[in-house]
Protein backbone atom coordinates (compact mmCIF):
# COMPACT_ATOMS: atom_id res chain seq x y z
CA UNK A 1 0.00 0.00 0.00
CA UNK A 2 1.25 3.42 -0.91
CA UNK A 3 2.66 5.64 2.32
CA UNK A 4 1.24 8.91 2.27
CA UNK A 5 4.61 10.18 2.93
CA UNK A 6 5.59 10.12 -0.57
CA UNK A 7 3.70 12.42 -1.27
CA UNK A 8 3.99 15.44 1.41
CA UNK A 9 6.76 16.46 -0.31
CA UNK A 10 4.69 18.44 -2.16
CA UNK A 11 2.91 20.42 0.42
CA UNK A 12 4.98 23.18 2.15
CA UNK A 13 5.22 23.43 5.94
CA UNK A 14 3.73 26.46 7.51
CA UNK A 15 5.92 26.30 10.53
CA UNK A 16 10.01 25.59 10.88
CA UNK A 17 12.20 25.60 13.48
CA UNK A 18 15.90 24.65 12.84
CA UNK A 19 19.01 22.89 15.29
CA UNK A 20 20.03 26.83 15.47
CA UNK A 21 16.55 27.18 17.70
CA UNK A 22 15.48 29.79 14.75
CA UNK A 23 11.83 29.90 13.80
CA UNK A 24 10.53 30.42 10.44
CA UNK A 25 7.21 30.97 9.53
CA UNK A 26 5.65 30.85 5.66
CA UNK A 27 3.79 33.99 5.33
CA UNK A 28 0.27 33.12 4.01
CA UNK A 29 -0.74 36.24 3.37
CA UNK A 30 1.13 36.27 0.52
CA UNK A 31 -0.41 33.30 -0.60
CA UNK A 32 -0.90 32.02 -3.51
CA UNK A 33 1.11 34.58 -5.31
CA UNK A 34 4.32 34.51 -3.22
CA UNK A 35 5.71 31.59 -1.03
CA UNK A 36 7.71 33.94 1.42
CA UNK A 37 10.01 32.43 4.67
CA UNK A 38 9.71 34.71 6.99
CA UNK A 39 12.27 34.68 10.23
CA UNK A 40 10.47 35.32 13.88
CA UNK A 41 13.02 37.57 16.05
CA UNK A 42 11.07 38.78 18.11
CA UNK A 43 8.20 38.36 20.63
CA UNK A 44 6.15 41.21 19.43
CA UNK A 45 7.01 39.89 15.46
CA UNK A 46 5.42 36.58 16.62
CA UNK A 47 2.52 38.63 17.93
CA UNK A 48 2.04 40.20 15.28
CA UNK A 49 2.14 37.49 12.55
CA UNK A 50 -0.37 35.52 14.86
CA UNK A 51 -2.43 37.97 14.87
CA UNK A 52 -2.24 39.63 11.13
CA UNK A 53 -2.93 35.95 10.36
CA UNK A 54 0.08 35.17 8.76
CA UNK A 55 0.18 31.96 10.70
CA UNK A 56 -3.63 30.66 11.14
CA UNK A 57 -5.35 27.68 11.89
CA UNK A 58 -5.63 26.49 15.68
CA UNK A 59 -2.70 23.97 15.79
CA UNK A 60 -0.33 25.87 13.77
CA UNK A 61 -1.44 28.94 16.26
CA UNK A 62 -0.41 27.01 19.23
CA UNK A 63 2.90 25.47 17.75
CA UNK A 64 3.79 29.27 16.92
CA UNK A 65 2.94 30.36 20.31
CA UNK A 66 5.44 27.69 21.86
CA UNK A 67 7.94 28.75 19.29
CA UNK A 68 7.84 32.22 19.93
CA UNK A 69 7.75 31.68 23.68
CA UNK A 70 11.13 30.03 23.42
CA UNK A 71 12.65 32.00 20.98
CA UNK A 72 11.72 35.05 23.12
CA UNK A 73 13.74 33.82 25.93
CA UNK A 74 17.11 34.16 24.66
CA UNK A 75 18.02 37.51 25.19
CA UNK A 76 17.25 37.25 29.27
CA UNK A 77 19.12 33.81 29.77
CA UNK A 78 21.93 36.02 31.96
CA UNK A 79 18.52 36.68 34.60
CA UNK A 80 18.35 34.85 37.95
CA UNK A 81 15.73 32.13 37.73
CA UNK A 82 12.93 33.94 39.05
CA UNK A 83 13.43 36.73 37.25
CA UNK A 84 13.40 34.86 34.01
CA UNK A 85 10.77 32.31 35.15
CA UNK A 86 8.36 35.68 36.09
CA UNK A 87 9.51 36.58 32.16
CA UNK A 88 8.17 33.36 30.84
CA UNK A 89 4.86 34.07 32.46
CA UNK A 90 4.69 37.49 31.11
CA UNK A 91 5.66 36.78 27.90
CA UNK A 92 3.02 33.86 27.78
CA UNK A 93 -0.10 35.83 28.71
CA UNK A 94 0.89 38.52 26.38
CA UNK A 95 1.02 35.86 23.03
CA UNK A 96 -1.94 34.18 24.40
CA UNK A 97 -3.88 37.71 23.77
CA UNK A 98 -3.34 37.82 20.19
CA UNK A 99 -6.30 35.19 19.04
CA UNK A 100 -8.77 34.71 22.02
CA UNK A 101 -10.80 31.82 20.41
CA UNK A 102 -8.74 29.26 19.49
CA UNK A 103 -8.06 27.24 22.81
CA UNK A 104 -5.04 25.52 21.15
CA UNK A 105 -2.65 28.78 21.44
CA UNK A 106 -3.61 29.16 25.37
CA UNK A 107 -2.95 24.85 25.86
CA UNK A 108 0.62 25.21 24.52
CA UNK A 109 1.34 28.22 26.24
CA UNK A 110 0.07 26.49 29.30
CA UNK A 111 1.83 23.52 28.85
CA UNK A 112 5.38 25.28 28.93
CA UNK A 113 4.48 27.65 32.09
CA UNK A 114 3.81 24.89 33.83
CA UNK A 115 7.53 23.40 33.38
CA UNK A 116 8.71 26.49 34.01
CA UNK A 117 6.74 26.65 37.32
CA UNK A 118 7.56 23.42 38.33
CA UNK A 119 11.11 23.46 37.39
CA UNK A 120 14.39 23.60 40.44
CA UNK A 121 15.15 26.92 41.42
CA UNK A 122 18.78 26.14 41.81
CA UNK A 123 19.28 25.19 38.16
CA UNK A 124 19.77 27.90 35.85
CA UNK A 125 17.80 30.03 33.17
CA UNK A 126 19.84 28.26 30.49
CA UNK A 127 18.43 24.45 31.54
CA UNK A 128 15.07 25.93 31.68
CA UNK A 129 15.37 27.56 28.57
CA UNK A 130 16.41 23.85 27.11
CA UNK A 131 13.55 22.40 28.42
CA UNK A 132 11.01 24.82 27.02
CA UNK A 133 12.53 24.16 23.90
CA UNK A 134 12.67 20.47 23.99
CA UNK A 135 8.86 21.00 24.81
CA UNK A 136 8.01 23.05 22.27
CA UNK A 137 9.38 20.73 19.60
CA UNK A 138 7.62 17.84 21.57
CA UNK A 139 4.23 19.75 20.70
CA UNK A 140 5.31 20.04 16.82
CA UNK A 141 6.04 16.27 16.88
CA UNK A 142 2.93 15.50 18.44
CA UNK A 143 0.64 17.72 16.05
CA UNK A 144 2.70 15.65 13.06
CA UNK A 145 1.61 12.59 14.55
CA UNK A 146 -2.11 13.35 15.29
CA UNK A 147 -2.74 15.02 11.74
CA UNK A 148 -1.45 12.04 10.32
CA UNK A 149 -4.19 9.77 12.80
CA UNK A 150 -7.26 12.12 11.75
CA UNK A 151 -6.44 11.12 8.58
CA UNK A 152 -6.21 7.44 8.76
CA UNK A 153 -9.30 7.72 10.91
CA UNK A 154 -11.48 10.20 8.61
CA UNK A 155 -10.61 8.80 5.29
CA UNK A 156 -12.67 5.81 6.05
CA UNK A 157 -15.64 8.07 5.49
CA UNK A 158 -14.93 9.46 1.94
CA UNK A 159 -16.28 6.88 -0.58
CA UNK A 160 -14.74 6.65 -4.45
CA UNK A 161 -16.96 9.89 -5.97
CA UNK A 162 -17.95 11.31 -3.39
CA UNK A 163 -18.24 15.59 -3.44
CA UNK A 164 -16.32 16.71 -0.03
CA UNK A 165 -16.84 20.35 1.07
CA UNK A 166 -14.62 21.73 3.38
CA UNK A 167 -14.18 25.78 4.47
CA UNK A 168 -11.52 28.03 5.50
CA UNK A 169 -8.44 26.26 6.03
CA UNK A 170 -7.50 23.33 7.98
CA UNK A 171 -4.87 21.68 6.15
CA UNK A 172 -1.04 21.45 6.52
CA UNK A 173 -0.27 25.40 6.50
CA UNK A 174 -3.18 25.08 9.56
CA UNK A 175 -0.94 22.37 12.13
CA UNK A 176 2.09 21.11 11.63
CA UNK A 177 1.22 18.22 10.24
CA UNK A 178 -0.61 17.56 7.02
CA UNK A 179 -3.96 18.66 8.52
CA UNK A 180 -7.12 18.31 10.25
CA UNK A 181 -9.98 18.70 7.51
CA UNK A 182 -8.26 18.53 4.72
CA UNK A 183 -5.95 15.45 6.27
CA UNK A 184 -8.34 12.48 5.40
CA UNK A 185 -8.62 13.85 2.19
CA UNK A 186 -4.82 13.54 1.84
CA UNK A 187 -4.27 9.96 2.93
CA UNK A 188 -7.69 9.02 0.76
CA UNK A 189 -6.63 10.72 -2.41
CA UNK A 190 -2.67 8.92 -1.66
CA UNK A 191 -4.61 5.86 -1.39
CA UNK A 192 -6.70 5.89 -4.13
CA UNK A 193 -9.49 7.17 -3.76
CA UNK A 194 -10.92 9.63 -6.14
CA UNK A 195 -13.57 12.10 -5.30
CA UNK A 196 -14.50 15.68 -5.68
CA UNK A 197 -13.31 18.89 -3.44
CA UNK A 198 -14.85 21.75 -3.53
CA UNK A 199 -13.75 24.89 -1.11
CA UNK A 200 -15.61 27.77 -0.01
CA UNK A 201 -13.83 30.97 -1.00
CA UNK A 202 -14.06 32.13 3.07
CA UNK A 203 -15.06 35.66 2.89
CA UNK A 204 -13.13 38.39 4.14
CA UNK A 205 -9.52 36.74 4.10
CA UNK A 206 -10.29 34.11 1.71
CA UNK A 207 -8.19 31.48 3.19
CA UNK A 208 -10.58 28.50 0.93
CA UNK A 209 -9.58 29.97 -2.03
CA UNK A 210 -6.27 31.54 -1.75
CA UNK A 211 -4.58 28.87 0.64
CA UNK A 212 -6.61 25.71 0.77
CA UNK A 213 -7.06 25.46 -3.10
CA UNK A 214 -3.13 26.07 -3.43
CA UNK A 215 -2.55 23.22 -0.99
CA UNK A 216 -5.07 20.75 -2.66
CA UNK A 217 -3.71 21.75 -5.88
CA UNK A 218 -0.07 21.16 -4.86
CA UNK A 219 -1.31 17.54 -4.01
CA UNK A 220 -3.25 16.93 -7.20
CA UNK A 221 -6.55 16.75 -5.70
CA UNK A 222 -9.54 17.19 -7.92
CA UNK A 223 -10.64 20.84 -6.50
CA UNK A 224 -13.44 23.62 -7.12
CA UNK A 225 -13.53 26.38 -6.11
CA UNK A 226 -16.81 28.27 -5.25
CA UNK A 227 -18.17 31.71 -3.39
CA UNK A 228 -19.52 31.44 0.06
CA UNK A 229 -23.25 31.53 -1.33
CA UNK A 230 -22.88 29.01 -3.88
CA UNK A 231 -22.85 26.09 -0.53
CA UNK A 232 -26.39 25.50 -0.23
CA UNK A 233 -27.26 25.43 -4.00
CA UNK A 234 -24.28 23.01 -4.33
CA UNK A 235 -25.86 20.83 -1.75
CA UNK A 236 -29.43 20.99 -3.31
CA UNK A 237 -27.53 19.94 -6.54
CA UNK A 238 -26.57 16.68 -5.14
CA UNK A 239 -22.95 17.27 -5.46
CA UNK A 240 -21.67 17.46 -1.50
CA UNK A 241 -21.96 13.96 0.14
CA UNK A 242 -20.68 15.11 3.47
CA UNK A 243 -18.89 18.62 4.63
CA UNK A 244 -14.93 18.29 6.76
CA UNK A 245 -14.11 21.68 8.53
CA UNK A 246 -11.69 22.07 11.40
CA UNK A 247 -12.42 23.85 14.67
CA UNK A 248 -10.92 26.49 16.85
CA UNK A 249 -12.32 25.81 20.07
CA UNK A 250 -14.79 22.74 20.65
CA UNK A 251 -17.15 23.20 24.36
CA UNK A 252 -17.85 20.31 26.41
CA UNK A 253 -20.90 19.45 24.66
CA UNK A 254 -19.61 19.84 21.40
CA UNK A 255 -20.65 23.12 20.45
CA UNK A 256 -17.88 24.12 18.09
CA UNK A 257 -15.98 27.72 17.09
CA UNK A 258 -15.02 27.47 13.56
CA UNK A 259 -14.47 29.72 11.04
CA UNK A 260 -17.39 32.16 10.19
CA UNK A 261 -19.73 30.82 7.61
CA UNK A 262 -19.88 27.17 9.57
CA UNK A 263 -23.29 27.20 11.55
CA UNK A 264 -24.90 28.62 7.62
CA UNK A 265 -23.46 25.53 6.38
CA UNK A 266 -24.23 23.24 9.22
CA UNK A 267 -27.37 24.34 8.96
CA UNK A 268 -28.27 23.61 5.24
CA UNK A 269 -26.30 20.27 5.86
CA UNK A 270 -28.70 19.02 7.93
CA UNK A 271 -32.00 20.52 5.43
CA UNK A 272 -29.98 18.17 2.88
CA UNK A 273 -29.54 15.94 4.86
CA UNK A 274 -25.52 15.87 4.57
CA UNK A 275 -23.73 14.73 7.33
CA UNK A 276 -21.08 17.79 8.54
CA UNK A 277 -17.93 16.36 10.75
CA UNK A 278 -15.34 18.51 12.59
CA UNK A 279 -11.51 17.43 12.52
CA UNK A 280 -9.71 18.09 15.16
CA UNK A 281 -7.44 16.93 17.73
CA UNK A 282 -7.99 16.31 21.40
CA UNK A 283 -6.12 19.43 22.40
CA UNK A 284 -8.55 21.75 20.62
CA UNK A 285 -11.90 20.36 22.95
CA UNK A 286 -12.17 22.40 25.87
CA UNK A 287 -13.75 20.96 28.43
CA UNK A 288 -13.95 23.83 30.80
CA UNK A 289 -16.27 25.68 28.38
CA UNK A 290 -19.82 23.93 28.99
CA UNK A 291 -21.36 25.31 25.90
CA UNK A 292 -20.67 27.56 22.63
CA UNK A 293 -22.14 30.40 24.44
CA UNK A 294 -19.57 30.47 26.93
CA UNK A 295 -16.63 30.50 24.09
CA UNK A 296 -15.16 34.14 23.74
CA UNK A 297 -16.05 34.97 19.54
CA UNK A 298 -13.15 36.95 18.42
CA UNK A 299 -14.07 40.54 16.44
CA UNK A 300 -11.43 41.82 13.85
CA UNK A 301 -11.10 44.95 12.10
CA UNK A 302 -13.49 46.58 9.55
CA UNK A 303 -11.14 46.95 7.09
CA UNK A 304 -10.89 43.14 6.37
CA UNK A 305 -14.58 44.38 4.89
CA UNK A 306 -14.25 47.26 3.67
CA UNK A 307 -10.87 46.61 1.06
CA UNK A 308 -10.28 43.36 -0.42
CA UNK A 309 -5.84 43.71 0.22
CA UNK A 310 -5.74 47.50 -0.68
CA UNK A 311 -8.79 47.74 -3.09
CA UNK A 312 -11.91 49.63 -1.22
CA UNK A 313 -14.89 47.77 -1.58
CA UNK A 314 -17.17 49.62 0.46
CA UNK A 315 -17.82 53.39 2.03
CA UNK A 316 -14.57 53.81 4.49
CA UNK A 317 -17.41 55.57 7.26
CA UNK A 318 -19.81 51.88 7.31
CA UNK A 319 -20.68 50.25 10.14
CA UNK A 320 -18.89 46.84 10.03
CA UNK A 321 -19.66 43.65 12.11
CA UNK A 322 -16.62 41.24 11.34
CA UNK A 323 -16.63 37.91 13.54
CA UNK A 324 -13.77 36.02 12.85
CA UNK A 325 -15.54 32.70 14.02
CA UNK A 326 -19.59 31.50 14.70
CA UNK A 327 -20.51 28.66 16.74
CA UNK A 328 -22.02 25.42 15.57
CA UNK A 329 -24.90 23.56 17.19
CA UNK A 330 -23.29 20.33 18.28
CA UNK A 331 -26.94 19.03 17.35
CA UNK A 332 -26.08 19.26 13.67
CA UNK A 333 -22.58 17.90 13.40
CA UNK A 334 -22.53 14.43 12.39
CA UNK A 335 -19.22 13.26 14.13
CA UNK A 336 -15.76 14.43 15.62
CA UNK A 337 -12.97 12.98 13.73
CA UNK A 338 -9.80 13.00 16.12
CA UNK A 339 -6.68 11.42 16.69
CA UNK A 340 -8.63 8.69 18.84
CA UNK A 341 -11.17 7.71 16.28
CA UNK A 342 -14.40 9.14 15.17
CA UNK A 343 -16.64 10.28 18.22
CA UNK A 344 -20.33 10.28 17.48
CA UNK A 345 -23.44 11.82 19.39
CA UNK A 346 -24.10 12.63 22.56
CA UNK A 347 -21.48 14.41 23.37
CA UNK A 348 -19.63 15.00 26.55
CA UNK A 349 -16.15 15.23 26.72
CA UNK A 350 -15.35 15.48 30.19
CA UNK A 351 -15.73 11.29 29.71
CA UNK A 352 -13.95 11.05 27.11
CA UNK A 353 -10.61 13.25 27.73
Amino acid sequence: MKDIKEDLSKIPKAIYFDKEDRFFILDQTKLPVEEVIEEQISLEQVYDSIYQLKVRGAPAIGIAGAYGLVISLKEHLDKDMQSFKDIVIKNAKYLNSSRPTAVNLSWALKRLMAISKEFANDKTPKELYSALRDEAIAIHQSDIETCRAIGEHGSSLIKEGDGVLTLCNAGALATGGIGTALAPMYVAWSRGKRFKAYSSETRPLLQGARITCWELNKFGVDTTLIADSVASYLMKLGKVDMIIVGADRVANNGDTANKIGTSSLSVNAKHYGIPLYIACPFSTIDTQTKRGDDIVVEERGANELIYIKDRQIAPKDIKVFNPAFDVTDHSLIAGFITERGIIKPPYDFSKTI
